[in-house]
């Protein structure tokens, strides 16, 4: 490589790194200027609220909603006209459990709505119990006007009915009639039913009012090791009606907002691993959603805040009317979501439609077939690199043929550089190495579409790795959980890009890579323009991957590892067994001076060299 082509790469590298640390600073600022507006914003909302209920002790204050921004109305209410309103808006509220063998969810009587909910079977990282949502950081309420507005969460529900599986809680009104709010849990599920019923309200609720607004809010800790990888893979989705793929927002750690004024049938507040969903039987005629995520050093270690707002039609013609909805507190689990027939399943991050395909029609069942016999993933995942390589191999082998054979023509590949050095000689040289690549029976481009075919598969793994749940705090070798990065030494700092901790996997993934593009890179010819080709394999590509992996799933790693030793050792068997340099060397003997067919490649650059003469011809007799 020559002194400005070094100097290029060099300065493409620290622009790269330089450019990653400003923004880097630019987002830390930023946070902590609007985490001291909204420092500022809730003192003086504070300070309001201190001032309003001075000057109105009589009245009752909401406590504002989680997640909304600080200044928004906090919803004060008056004493209500309906006298059980007022008593159920002063009543204590108590708290009633549902529980199966799967999830454990306490509900609060103020509001008839989820208080808590632990998802059994599993645990956080630091081993304690998994709360999908901690006590008091849910909010649920139905807004309806029953002659006046009402917020279902500032009153207390009595308790009609409590089994094993069932709760029932009512809100009821002086003139007669009851809201409901029924909660089903059957064994065995995640799933959790709800109907809301309006019973005998024809005198409560004008024959006007058609829909009810609800709003659910709620905060979801951290779980996970690494919290850049569990921001990266979390996020809201929802569904239109029919669709089977959802929408996403908040994808990437990206705060975000969005209004949809059409129906929606369900949506999901979704940690990596784990999913709050809820569903609407008759699908929401409107809703709008947002997400916001917490800082990595947040002292309640909370991951983000989750709001819907959601509006939904009903017809109280008879007076009494059931409306149902579900709710879906587990694990991002591809096999238990697709179970529920409603395409949960598409929540997991698997990759677009080739993509997806090959997850779920590959790696999936392949991957939950070996899981069957075998308890260690580390295994798992050697078996199953095997088993995509053996797949792989009829179009692979044929790239590394291509590849043995190139390596055995360098030589004479040399030697027409050496005869052809000079640049307007370009279409010369090529033809020459065309003509050598046809008498040695090589296709130069052989190896180049196998080699593409290979990449659906590659970035299919890239993706299945860190999202799949069975790899969850399953330990091997050196790592406690392949979902998260592995680490064998914590630095006292952090280096942009690559993090404050050393990846064992990552790293010997990056020298199984570089080792393997020094092998590859013995067959390119000593040409000055194959030198950047040379940097690029040889060493940028395995810094890159080795600064992306670092903090990525350690199952990743070790997948990207044992593939490129596997490659390896096809490469040296195909070189030492199947690829015979002596062959070669003959069959260039015996066609030299012969004259060849020409492919339709040799046809155009001979074309090419014609035009390329006469225009030099022309310029020669334009100059005399």
């Amino acid at each position: 490589m020559n002194k400005n082509s070094v100097i290029g790469f060099v300065l493409i590298f620290v622009i790269f790194f330089g450019f990653s640390w400003y923004q880097s600073n630019q987002y830390k600022k930023q946070v902590e200027y609007q985490a001291q507006q909204d420092s500022i914003a809730r003192a003086e909302q504070a300070y309001a609220d201190s001032v309003w209920r001075a000057e109105h002790p009589e009245d009752t204050v909401a406590y504002p909603v989680p997640g909304r921004s600080a200044g928004q109305p906090t919803g004060y209410q008056r004493i209500y006209k309906d006298s059980l309103l007022d008593v159920a808006h002063e009543d204590s509220a108590s708290f009633v459990t549902l529980a199966n063998d799967k999830v454990e969810i306490v509900f609060n009587t103020k509001g008839a709505q989820p208080y808590s909910v632990m998802v059994k079977d599993y645990k956080t990282y630091d081993s304690t119990d998994l709360y999908l949502i901690k006590p008091g950081m849910s909010q649920y309420g139905i807004t309806l006007y029953a002659g006046e507005n009402i917020n279902t969460k500032d009153f207390v529900f009595q308790v009609a009915e409590k089994t094993d599986t069932t709760l029932v809680m009512r809100l009821p009104f002086a003139k007669g009639g009851y809201i409901e709010q029924k909660f089903t849990l059957l064994p065995g599920s995640y799933m959790m039913e709800n109907d809301l019923s309006f019973v005998d309200m024809g005198n409560v609720i004008p024959r006007n009012v058609s829909m009810f607004d609800m709003d659910w809010n709620v905060v979801i800790p951290r779980l996970e090791k690494g919290y850049r990888n569990e921001m990266q893979y979390s996020k809201l989705d929802f569904c239109y009606p029919g669709e089977k793929k959802p929408e996403q927002i908040g994808r990437g750690g990206r705060s975000a907002e969005e209004r949809v004024d059409s129906k929606v049938s369900w949506f999901a507040f979704q940690q990596q691993f784990f999913s709050a969903i809820m569903r609407a039987g008759e699908d929401f005629s409107s809703a709008s959603f947002g997400i916001k995520f917490f800082e990595e050093d947040d002292p309640d270690k909370n991951l983000m805040i989750c709001y819907a707002d959601l509006r939904s039609e009903f017809n109280m013609a008879g007076g009494s009317v059931t409306v149902p909805f579900e709710f879906y507190f587990g694990p991002n689990h591809y096999r238990t979501l697709k179970s529920y027939d409603q395409h949960y399943e598409r929540i997991i991050p698997l990759g677009g439609s080739v993509i997806g395909l090959v997850s779920r029609w590959v790696i999936i069942p392949t991957f939950n077939f070996l899981g069957k016999f075998i308890a260690n993933f580390g295994i798992i995942i050697l078996l199953l690199t095997i088993f995509i390589k053996l797949l792989l191999s009829p179009l692979t082998m044929k790239s590394y043929v291509s590849s043995a054979k190139m390596s055995v023509l360098k030589p004479e590949m040399d030697k027409l550089n050496e005869k052809y050095p000079k640049q307007e000689d370009a279409l010369k040289k090529q033809q020459a190495m065309m003509d050598l690549y046809k008498r040695a029976g090589v296709s130069p481009m052989g190896g180049c579409l196998p080699m593409l075919l290979q990449l659906p598969i590659l970035y299919a793994m890239f993706r299945f790795f860190p999202a799949s749940i069975e790899l969850r705090q399953q330990p091997f070798l050196w790592a406690d959980d392949l979902s998260a990065y592995d680490s064998i030494w914590d630095l006292p700092f952090n280096i942009p890009l690559y993090g404050d901790h050393v990846s064992l996997f990552a790293l010997l993934m990056a020298v199984s890579m570089f080792i393997y593009s020094k092998m590859t890179s013995s067959q390119m010819s000593n040409d000055p323009s194959m030198a950047g080709m040379k940097f690029m394999s040889v060493w940028l590509m395995p810094i890159m991957m080795l600064f992306i992996c670092n903090n990525l799933s350690s199952g990743l790693s070790y997948y990207y590892l044992l593939s490129n030793l596997i490659t390896m050792l096809q490469t040296w068997f195909v070189r030492r067994y199947v690829v015979k340099p002596e062959k070669i060397h003959a069959q260039l003997a015996a066609t030299e001076g012969k004259p060849l067919p020409k492919s339709k490649w040799q046809q155009r650059l001979e074309e090419a060299q014609k035009m390329q003469q006469q225009m030099a011809k022309e310029q020669a007799r334009r100059r005399r």
